[in-house]
């Protein structure tokens, strides 16, 4: 029995290699034009029945795109591309993988669907970590040239320009949708969240709640410290009321001292259990870095969504009345 060093051999940078995988956030995520585009490239330029665009994660060969294999991923004991990342500089060719000690007994040649050619360029991000490969396999063994093997490492460069691509465009999306202060979620997104929960909540008749929440004596602060210290009671109480949300929930900061939540009430988590939660979490003392304490506290609003309040527009306003009703009451 081959030793499973041998079957599955490891770059010496690999937990580097994993994080560089795993910042691309790109695992497990639906086909995208410009990986399958690329893919037909591959098959229709090198005449094979079939390619792939793989990323290496730990234990297996995810495809980002696949063309005439059929399978999402494969055991990275049995992918080949597990070998072509531990030459980074060069594609690996095997002209006949029924040749090769390597590949003798691996079940993608011994079994259906029968392999014997492979060709690998692995793909390079700018800290020379190999991410996987985009590589083209054959049931027929094949000679491959030197230009051949140019014009894959060629795609494989396009690859890795389509990843950078599609990160960049996620961070920007990002940024579009956080605020840059507390690091919240802002307006924006969360009024896109709340028009995807009300169409969803027409269709399933499954209500949530909004909270519209507003600080008190938060304009004492500015004035007699400063807004640096402003600043930093809004970061210390986003962190704060952070700590009393559920990961599905959403909190928001919504311009100034105003900040908003979308949550979906359970048995465990009432809309009243979290008012209480956050008004206790505030209302506590904060020492500023300049050693100066402050109190403040809040006020929220609730409205949840029904069928009179079917609309964003009427959601928010009756969470803006209630929220008035509850400063006119302190």
């Amino acid at each position: 029995m081959l030793d499973r060093a041998m079957l599955c051999p490891l770059p010496a940078n690999e937990a580097q290699r994993l994080r560089a995988v795993h910042s691309y956030e790109i695992l497990d995520t639906p086909p995208e034009v410009d990986f399958d585009t690329l893919t037909r490239v591959a098959a229709q330029a090198f005449k094979t029945p079939a390619a792939v665009i793989g990323l290496m994660d730990s234990d297996r060969l995810w495809f980002k795109s696949q063309l005439g294999l059929g399978v999402p991923q494969l055991d990275r004991q049995i992918a080949f591309c597990t070998h072509a990342i531990m030459r980074p500089d060069e594609p690996l060719v095997v002209e006949d993988l029924r040749l090769d000690g390597r590949f003798q007994g691996n079940p993608l040649v011994s079994q259906a669907p029968y392999l014997c050619f492979y060709a690998g360029a692995p793909i390079i991000d700018r800290h020379g970590h190999a991410l996987g490969t985009i590589a083209v396999v054959d049931t027929q063994p094949r000679t491959f040239s030197d230009a051949q093997r140019a014009l894959l490492r060629d795609l494989s460069t396009l690859v890795i320009a389509a990843l950078e691509s599609r990160h960049r465009a996620n961070l920007l999306g990002h940024l579009a949708m956080t605020d840059h202060l507390t690091g919240l979620a802002n307006r924006a997104q969360f009024e896109r969240t709340l028009n995807s929960e009300i169409a969803y909540a027409r269709r399933t008749g499954e209500p949530f709640t909004v909270f519209y929440m507003d600080l008190d004596d938060f304009k004492g602060v500015n004035d007699t410290l400063g807004h640096a210290a402003g600043d930093e009671v809004l970061c210390e109480i986003a962190r704060r009321m952070t700590g009393q949300v559920r990961a599905e929930d959403l909190l928001a900061r919504l311009g100034g001292d105003e900040f908003g939540v979308f949550m979906r009430p359970s048995v465990e988590d009432s809309a009243e259990s979290l008012v209480k939660r956050i008004i206790e979490v505030v209302s506590a003392p904060i020492t500023l870095s300049t050693g100066d304490m402050v109190s403040i506290g809040i006020s929220i609003g609730i409205a949840t969504y029904t069928d009179a309040l079917d609309t964003m527009a009427a959601l928010l306003a009756q969470a803006d009345r209630a929220l008035y009703e509850a400063k006119r009451k302190k």
